[in-house]
């Protein structure tokens, strides 16, 4: 019979830290901890193959679960001395999930699972306290009516708040044992009017239903989009875990908190925790109430009053960091806890890998390295390329931020600064953004059903909640700038505005906060590029001396090179001419050009742009000095730089002294169905060769203009775009190479340049062994490759590949991540007939997937030389090409695996 279920507790487990895929990251972890001697609650976990089975058939249980159920609750039975459905001595339990993927607050967990009007007797005669045991009875059926019976918990949190407004105002606390035990029964009556069912009494049922709601709860929308988003397999599924009870909700003397080793934010190594006398975990994560922090140094930091947990329980704390260091000693890696204090006794509820900011898991990959806890190697690995992005960008500008209001300071929960309009639900956040504003998303506090609007969002700004509440934590993994806990803010949702210090802030304004402060600026406010220094340099050296592949960027104007070379990167893979026919000072002669009766007309209107073009060519040349800049001559249809609407036309006339019917006569004589597979790339060189050729001419100009008059080397890489046929690229080699001898024999200089193609046509790609016998590169231009492989075009395949993904129809978008099986085949031949056919010759992508890492490392399997992305995406693809060579090209869910 398959071992469905793996028992934990007491010393001992069934499983441990190296079965994540069978027991989920939380399972495995409680294993372990039970094996090396940390206080654990013991337990059992439910496997996800049970949750893959579940689903095969079609939501139920395979046969044999239920027995192995039962012999594992017999031992935690037998572990804790209590009973499961015992009204004398019962046994409660929790109920949660866990994924081998950390997955915050997007799953259900049910807690206090067992109670009923019989086992709350027993509850009440083992701890002698009334209050403690009908608080947890109406936190069960308040928690189990949600998860598993889908009511709204609103509807629950109406009736407490009535009865507290009904009291005089109280807190939660404040509630005695008869409030408590009314409501219990007001929440049962509710219970039964919303769904005209009784609430479950017997709690072999109660755990059934909430095993089966947390199976289900994998599919939620929230869960789905989080997976999405964090690109985790939807086959994964999740583990349950059913763990005996503790209780930081008996009196004084208990409590509950999170912890995480070192900062989740900043790096540093210190304790870094909050945590609530006298509540239940669920208190702390939701921002039900305010925590309080663990350590005095975090108190301090943070200005809180409230005293610290090493203040008020010093001897609690001296244990939870012994226990702290142990675990992070054990798994060699920041470590996020859940802890519970009953009644003088510590219990750890979880370990896991801790979510951390970029900043933070590159200061700590750093220490750790310091500490010679982990190799550099190891450290390279531990960094999620893509949350790079972060440390990338903008800050406010510290003289515009001295000008401007704090309206109030909250918690710097996820570090960054962001200016947006407010929006004050998550679904109109989604929406704003959608019609391209910049939006906050100002809540009370965030829950899971918000992941759509907080991913839509630039920024989050929560009146409640720590910095570990849900915001806090999935901000941090996302990128975004959060401040949570700003307590002063007031929301009226149905005003649409939020109430600060006697100002009213509407639905629509600006406002600006910063994560790293946690304050809070009426208005917008301008940003400035961040200079990544300290750790990130120390962390980037160590991935440039690991990584085989270069890294280029693609860039148009000196500026862009600038900045991509302040990133790391080593020269340019694709300079997009086009984007300087556009600039306002040349459109004119370009439009002249287009409109040109003859060769001669033509020439006329190009040799207005020559100079204009060796000028962007020179200012790009000085910026990448001694390193390669591959130029792709023009690509985009002559129609894309004419007016379309007559009014512009008429302007354009005027401007060029032609008549209005001439130009209306070129618009439409330019016009195509399909542009994309039209008249574009190497067949304008092909129809009017003279456009290439002055190309080519102000390009070497510029090269040997720079090398005469400044000294340095110049390696210009001229790229033929879109051929499809070898004879499309001899007929525009010969002519650029004649250029090209011209201006070395005018100016006197001679200049190493080459002469290559981008492949971007499964043509080109299928017969590459001939196109390299000419071209003297390949640049892998994967967007056109993309869409010429798949049939699909990029601007309006968006409508409908986001349903394909949603529904296993492909597993990513082909446009965000290549397609291996197909597109990366048609790169894999034209790369090995490419080689075959000219020994060494240059391969390298320029398309978007330039800075997706899972694209890196296929690029690296492939054996290409470098890969070119946009300038801020430099030190992602620096990276994930270190992380690809030490892991032979392994895809991006084997690296990180958060």
């Amino acid at each position: 019979m398959t071992k469905l279920v793996y028992s934990f507790g007491g010393g001992t487990a069934d499983g441990d830290a190296k079965q994540r895929e069978l027991l989920g990251g939380k399972g495995a972890n409680l294993a372990e901890m039970s094996k090396i001697g940390v206080p654990v609650p013991p337990g059992f976990t439910i496997t996800t193959e049970v949750c893959t089975e579940f689903y095969k058939l079609g939501q139920k249980y395979p046969d044999s679960l239920a027995a192995q159920v039962d012999e594992a609750l017999k031992k935690v039975e037998a572990i804790v001395g209590m009973k499961f459905n015992d009204a004398a001595n019962p046994l409660l339990v929790s109920v949660r999930s866990g994924a081998r993927a950390s997955m915050p607050g997007m799953m259900d967990t049910v807690l206090n699972l067992g109670l009923n009007d019989e086992t709350v007797k027993g509850l009440i005669a083992k701890s002698k306290d009334e209050r403690f045991a009908y608080d947890s009875y109406r936190r069960f059926v308040m928690m189990y009516a949600n998860v598993v019976m889908g009511i709204e918990k609103e509807l629950f949190e109406h009736i407490i708040t009535k009865k507290k407004k009904d009291l005089g105002g109280v807190q939660d606390t404040d509630l005695s044992a008869a409030d408590w035990k009314t409501m219990v029964g007001q929440f049962k009556a509710l219970v039964k009017k919303e769904t005209g069912k009784d609430f479950p009494e017997n709690p072999r049922d109660q755990l059934w239903g909430a095993v089966g709601a947390v199976f289900e709860s994998w599919n939620k929308p929230r869960a789905v989009t989080y997976r999405r988003l964090n690109e985790i397999p939807d086959w994964w599924g999740t583990a349950v875990n059913v763990q005996a009870m503790v209780f930081g909700n008996m009196g004084n003397d208990c409590a509950t908190g999170v912890a995480f080793t070192r900062d989740p934010a900043t790096g540093e190594n210190a304790l870094f925790g909050e945590y609530l006398i006298n509540a239940q975990g669920e208190d702390v994560v939701a921002g039900i109430r305010t925590p309080q922090q663990v350590t005095i140094h975090g108190k301090l930091a943070n200005q809180a009053k409230e005293p610290s947990m090493e203040e008020t329980m010093p001897e609690m704390y001296r244990q939870f960091c012994e226990v702290v260091s142990k675990l992070e000693k054990h798994y060699r890696d920041m470590q996020d806890l859940e802890f519970t204090i009953q009644q003088g006794k510590l219990w750890l509820l979880q370990t896991r890998t801790g979510k951390r900011s970029a900043k933070a898991a590159i200061t700590i990959a750093v220490q750790m390295v310091n500490e010679k806890m982990i190799t550099k190697e190891e450290a390279i690995l531990r960094v999620d390329a893509r949350a790079l992005d972060q440390l990338l960008h903008p800050a406010l500008i510290p003289s515009e931020r001295a000008k401007a209001k704090v309206l109030t300071k909250g918690l710097p929960a996820s570090p960054g600064a962001t200016s947006g309009q407010v929006t004050l639900t998550a679904d109109e956040a989604e929406k704003e953004a959608g019609s391209g504003k910049a939006v906050i998303l100002v809540r009370e506090e965030t829950n899971p059903d918000d992941i759509h609007g907080m991913h839509s969002a630039k920024g989050i700004l929560t009146a409640r909640g720590g910095m570990t509440s849900h915001a806090a934590v999935v901000a941090r993994g996302m990128g975004r700038p959060c401040v949570s806990g700003a307590g002063a803010i007031h929301i009226d949702l149905a005003a649409g505005k939020f109430d600060v210090g006697g100002v009213s802030v509407k639905r629509g304004d600006w406002i600006t906060i910063d994560g790293s402060t946690g304050e809070l600026f009426l208005g917008k406010i301008a940003t400035e590029d961040p200079k990544p220094t300290g750790d990130f340099g120390t962390f980037m050296a160590w991935v440039d001396e690991v990584r085989r592949m270069r890294i280029r960027t693609n860039a148009d104007t000196p500026g862009d090179a600038r900045t991509a070379r302040n990133f790391g990167a080593e020269g340019i893979g694709l300079c997009r001419t086009e984007h300087m026919f556009f600039e306002a000072d040349r459109i004119s002669a370009v439009r002249e050009m287009i409109l040109a009766e003859d060769e001669a007309g033509r020439r006329k209107a190009l040799a207005k742009i020559l100079p204009m073009q060796r000028g962007d060519f020179e200012g790009i040349f000085r910026e990448m000095k001694d390193l390669p800049v591959t130029i792709r001559l023009l690509d985009p249809p002559l129609h894309e730089f004419l007016p379309k609407e007559e009014k512009d036309q008429v302007e354009m006339a005027k401007t060029l002294g032609v008549s209005q019917e001439k130009v209306a006569q070129r618009v439409n004589s330019l016009f195509e169905f399909n542009p994309m597979l039209g008249h574009r790339g190497c067949r304008l060189g092909v129809t009017y060769p003279e456009i290439y050729e002055m190309q080519a001419r102000a390009i070497m100009e510029a090269a040997c203009g720079l090398v005469k008059k400044e000294g340095f080397t110049i390696v210009p890489e001229i790229m033929i775009p879109l051929v499809a046929v070898l004879a499309e690229f001899t007929f525009l080699k010969k002519r650029v190479d004649q250029v090209c001898k011209d201006v070395m024999a005018e100016m006197g200089v001679q200049v190493k340049y080459l002469v290559g193609t981008m492949i971007e046509l499964p043509r080109a790609a299928l017969t590459a062994d001939a196109i390299a016998k000419e071209a003297e590169f390949f640049s892998f231009g994967t967007n056109d490759l993309t869409q010429t492989a798949m049939g699909l075009s990029r601007d309006d395949s968006g409508n409908f590949l986001t349903h394909y993904v949603d529904k296993g129809i492909l597993e990513k978008d082909p446009f965000v991540s290549i397609d291996e099986d197909g597109v990366g085949q048609l790169i894999q031949i034209a790369a090995d007939k490419g080689r075959a056919s000219r020994p060494g010759i240059k391969l390298g992508i320029c398309g978007e997937h330039g800075g997706d890492p899972a694209s890196i490392y296929f690029c690296n399997k492939v054996g290409l030389d470098y890969v070119s992305c946009s300038p801020f995406r430099v030190p992602i693809a620096r990276l994930a090409a270190a992380q690809a060579t030490l892991l032979h090209g392994s895809k991006a869910a084997n690296i990180v695996d958060r």
